[in-house]
């Protein structure tokens, strides 16, 4: 799928997500494979607190204008704004759930965080990104690129 240059940095960061979520959510009901899963389910949500900043800020701010006047955008801004919270709400569940005693994360969990995430990332993909491209400037779009870490962009992109 073709993506604008400026989100081509965050949607890169989308396929080791991908990855991790889809064998999450063939996760074995064993212990080792629960652990890893979680683990590695976890530590991706973790590392991308700085890519739902863009989009909860920067992104959803620039199309904030647009919710009033086009449903598509406030359907999309809903979602993810939803999405965000649900993520979080199964890890603090867990996490929880785990101080309070009860240390087994269940296949279950496992497989509901793998699906969201998996999920999460198709809709960003499929409905997010198109609707930024339709609606943000190349000013807006810029500034998305600006602000995306180093680390996910490419020398080559000169941008």
């Amino acid at each position: 799928m073709k993506r604008a240059n400026q989100l081509q940095p965050l949607s890169r960061q989308h396929h080791l997500g991908l990855n991790l979520s889809r064998h999450a959510k063939e996760c074995a009901d064993e212990s080792e494979e629960i652990a890893k899963h979680w683990h590695n389910l976890t530590s991706y949500i973790n590392d991308m607190q700085y890519h739902f900043q863009i989009e909860d800020n920067l992104i959803a701010h620039a199309l904030e204008p647009y919710r009033t006047t086009h449903p598509d955008v406030a359907s999309v801004l809903d979602t993810l704004d939803g999405q965000h919270k649900q993520l979080y709400k199964i890890i603090n569940e867990v996490e929880a759930s785990q101080k309070s005693g009860n240390k087994d994360i269940t296949v279950a969990q496992v497989k509901a965080l793998g699906t969201l995430l998996y999920d999460h990332i198709r809709f960003e993909e499929r409905a997010l990104y198109p609707a930024v491209e339709k609606y943000l400037t190349e000013a807006e779009l810029d500034a998305v690129y600006k602000a995306s870490p180093d680390s996910i962009k490419r020398p080559d992109e000169d941008r």
